[in-house]
């Protein structure tokens, strides 16, 4: 239970691939929260730069086998943490994804053991603002069929899912902070 209570202040910012998360959460970080970065985009420069396989088009289910372990261990190595703690996708995202490529039942497993705060701020698709790079090479109707599904996975799981405004990241910070109550929780 005392994990539980601690991990309140871990904040998870999901939603559709290239919405403007990393760009919110650099804003965060700037402003002196510590960010944790998506596990996805950190395993796939790990295997470019490697050479390995555990690539989402090469073999998914290494993938997010290894995203599942990456975001555990950023869970406990953010307990170090006094304050507010935000994650760039992290557990939710890729068990929700394990188990619809493979059936494996890992979602609530997993994700009831770990838990994030209970509001979870997801970016909307912006197809305005999508576009692909050397680590996201899925398109745009694969970005939001992914939306979709943590769009019913979220809430499934029992998290209040508050959808980003699409404003400048500045507006979106201020946004976040103040739907998290301010202060609430102190920076380190």
């Amino acid at each position: 239970m005392k994990g539980h209570v601690l991990q309140n202040r871990f904040v998870l910012i999901s939603g559709c691939s290239g919405g403007g998360k990393s760009t919110l959460l650099a804003e965060l970080r700037g402003r002196g929260y510590p960010v944790v970065e998506e596990p996805g985009r950190r395993i796939i420069a790990d295997e470019l730069a490697s050479g390995g396989c555990a690539l989402p088009w090469i073999d998914p289910v290494a993938f997010l086998r290894r995203a599942l372990d990456v975001a555990l261990k950023d869970m406990a190595m953010a307990m170090a943490h006094s304050g507010w703690v935000f994650f760039d996708r992290g557990l939710v995202d890729a068990a929700s994804a394990l188990e619809a490529l493979t059936g494996e039942p890992v979602l609530r497993p997993i994700c009831s053991d770990h838990r994030y705060h209970a509001r979870v701020f997801v970016t909307p698709p912006w197809p305005e603002m999508y576009v692909n790079d050397a680590e996201r090479r899925h398109d745009f109707e694969a970005a939001t069929a992914e939306y979709q599904r943590l769009m019913q996975t979220l809430p499934m799981l029992g998290y209040d899912v508050i959808s980003l405004p699409k404003t400048p990241p500045r507006e979106r910070a201020d946004f976040v902070l103040a739907t998290l109550g301010g202060g609430v929780a102190s920076i380190d």
